[in-house]
């Protein structure tokens, strides 16, 4: 998989030339081998087109999975042209035989792309309407049971590019699909792809680790139920949690949540953790779940990341990741149901907690990889181009009461 980035990173890079200037103007064209068959726009983030290190290429999923995107154009002869989804300069000077846009720009580009483009909204996340609701409704939930107004830190944009795309491409899971399902429009299920994979450890004691659970997300605290989870294990002192996130970037949240955060004696807050580092391997190996009650994911890459490293799923169904029989899913994420999913996590054997984990380590490395979303989004393109293919099965629900234990 290395040697495979490292040629997609030289390939990149070598054809790369600069259109415009400026912070936010910036576009860079990318050239094929041969003489193009047509253009391409993608409209993302050039982040991934002049970063040539490990840690950068690595840093979120989006970064690889941009890369790749415009990998496959180049690989069926086309030129492609990337730009920032927040670049509101760019005007195209050239008609495109597809856009590809992330939602925020696409209403804005599509009528100046030229009438034979197709036009696909790549949805990241679950429609905005649903998103901004999901966060308000978390923030009034928590204004009523703590007496607190915090900020709102995850607010989607307003738009219509649902509206204004041909097919969409989606991050996530049915239900992440139904709520872009109302426009009819085609959607294709893509797997988020992974920044990290682990290989299994044969010799963890999940007996010895089942009392111990992770939250592990970025920002919007209260949007990915961290005040929930909070507040659960606060008033459960017998099991711990440990806090993998930047809860100091959220100041009103993390003075709110201080006691909790550093003076409750089975919560240890780490704050922001290379999930390559040695700080996570411990933190992994020494816990048995990850709890992730958030209210609105296209597909919760801190999820993906912890299902490759063996940790069992309680977490919302909104948090777009299919959990099998290996997970747990949350009945209406509630400090309660959050409470009581760990209680009864705490109270399960340690074999069972290891096929579950084995099962949940499986599912990740058969659906949840790099090598899967650029055969699944090629799929795609092939589709639209008319040309025969061979989709992909549908990941398979595993049962962790029948899973493999050999290493």
């Amino acid at each position: 998989m290395e040697r495979v980035l490292r040629k997609i990173v030289r390939s990149l890079q070598s054809t790369a030339r600069w259109l415009a200037g400026g912070s936010r103007g910036r576009a860079i064209r990318l050239i094929p081998r041969r003489e193009p068959t047509g253009d391409v726009l993608l409209s993302y983030i050039t982040r991934p087109f002049v970063a040539s290190g490990r840690v950068e290429a690595d840093a979120h999923t989006n970064v690889w999975e941009c890369r790749q995107i415009a990998q496959t154009f180049l690989d069926f002869g086309y030129a492609v042209d990337v730009i920032d989804w927040n670049n509101l300069r760019f005007r195209p000077a050239r008609p495109y035989r597809f856009l590809v846009d992330i939602g925020a720009s696409l209403e804005r580009l599509a009528p100046m792309v030229g009438p034979d483009c197709t036009k696909i909204l790549h949805a990241t996340g679950k429609h905005w309407l649903f998103q901004n609701r999901a966060e308000y409704e978390r923030l009034a939930a928590l204004m009523a049971r703590r007496g607190v107004a915090l900020q709102p830190r995850r607010i989607a944009p307003a738009g219509s590019g649902v509206e204004a795309a041909d097919c969409l491409t989606v991050l996530g899971n049915e239900l992440t699909i139904a709520t872009l399902a109302y426009s009819r429009k085609p959607c294709y299920r893509i797997p988020l792809s992974t920044t990290a994979e682990f290989p299994w450890d044969d010799a963890k004691d999940f007996a010895a680790c089942r009392r111990r659970f992770v939250w592990f997300g970025s920002s919007g605290m209260v949007h990915k139920g961290l005040d929930l989870a909070l507040e659960a294990f606060a008033a459960t002192p017998d099991l711990h949690l440990t806090v993998c996130g930047p809860v100091d970037q959220e100041r009103d949240f993390a003075d709110f949540y201080r006691r909790e955060l550093y003076h409750a004696p089975n919560i240890r807050t780490v704050g922001w953790v290379d999930v390559a580092g040695d700080v996570f391997a411990q933190i992994v190996r020494s816990s048995g779940a990850i709890v992730y009650p958030s209210c609105s994911e296209g597909c919760a890459g801190s999820v993906v990341t912890s299902l490759h490293a063996g940790l069992v799923p309680i977490i919302s169904r909104e948090s777009g990741v299919d959990v099998g029989d290996f997970g747990v899913i949350l009945p209406r994420s509630t400090v309660a149901d959050v409470r009581a999913a760990a209680i009864d996590f705490s109270r399960r054997p340690g074999d069972e907690l290891r096929r579950r984990s084995r099962a949940a380590w499986e599912y990740a490395r058969s659906y949840h990889t790099r090598a899967r979303f650029a055969a699944e989004f090629r799929a795609v393109v092939e589709d639209l181009l008319g040309a025969k293919t061979t989709r992909l099965p549908a990941a398979a629900r595993l049962s962790f009461s029948a899973t493999d234990e050999r290493g």
